[in-house]
């Protein structure tokens, strides 16, 4: 009779699919760059027409300059989201229940874009409508363009102004300072800023401070470059490998 002899099992090293990961750190820091490219010249370019107009509706009126702050928003909305669902795969294992909050948060941040969006373009509407329309009601058509203006910046104020210091801030933030997939000290800018960030949106809410003052600009900052640094160090350099490593390699 034959005798077979097993040879022990070894164990096997994880494998750690780098080029995925790297892929991953350039489709989540380019995304964040577009939303920084899209966001900004939507609220303070494109969208200065209206916002620093209280009669916009009744106006001749800037359309199309409005219309492309509105696209460049819908691009924003696809980018948001986009960051959060190529984020996932990677930190699911780790944090399954943060991991799916951040997702949630960037969901409910394009929600409020997405109203915000809305909102403009009813107005663009209205006074392409009604504004040379005979008869047309001047002060009806100027009092319900000041209430869609103050719909489009109050979703600013909630969207960008508190959801983001939650979801890319603390929760993001906590994540990669634990994670040690980007430098801590840069993680920890993302947790300082999402605090602020919350603080002065609320404060926004109850009447401390106004918005847009120079105390929320300010409050704003650290989330700003955190965000900012964030996105331009997953393009340049990706996830810091030894920390994927050691993702990997955790038995959890």
């Amino acid at each position: 009779m034959t005798t077979t002899t097993r040879t022990p099992a070894t164990r096997r090293s994880p494998h750690v699919p780098m080029d995925s990961v790297r892929r991953t750190a350039l489709i989540v820091g380019g995304l964040f760059l577009v939303t920084y490219i899209t966001s900004i010249p939507a609220k303070f370019t494109f969208y200065a027409p209206f916002l620093e107009n209280t009669d916009y509706v009744l106006g001749a009126g800037q359309d199309t300059q409005v219309l492309w702050g509105a696209f460049a928003e819908m691009i924003l909305i696809f980018a948001n989201i986009g960051t959060a669902v190529a984020l996932y795969p990677v930190l699911k294992r780790r944090f399954p229940a943060l991991s799916l909050g951040f997702v949630t948060a960037r969901v409910m941040e394009s929600v409020f874009i997405a109203v915000g969006i809305i909102a403009v373009m009813t107005l663009v509407s209205m006074r392409q409508d009604f504004s040379d329309a005979a008869g047309a009601d001047n002060a009806a058509l100027a009092a319900t363009g000041h209430a869609l203006v103050t719909l489009q910046e109050w979703t600013f104020n909630l969207g960008p102004g508190v959801v983001v210091g939650v979801g890319n801030g603390l929760i993001l933030g906590y994540m990669m300072y634990r994670t040690g997939l980007v430098p801590r000290a840069m993680a920890t800018l993302g947790l300082v800023g999402g605090t602020l960030l919350v603080l002065s949106g609320t404060a926004v809410l109850f009447g401390v401070i106004e918005a847009g003052s120079n105390a929320q600009v300010l409050a704003s900052m650290p989330e700003f470059f955190w965000e900012l640094s964030f996105g331009i160090y997953l393009v340049v350099k990706g996830f810091k490998p030894e920390a994927i490593t050691a993702e990997m390699a955790d038995p959890r």
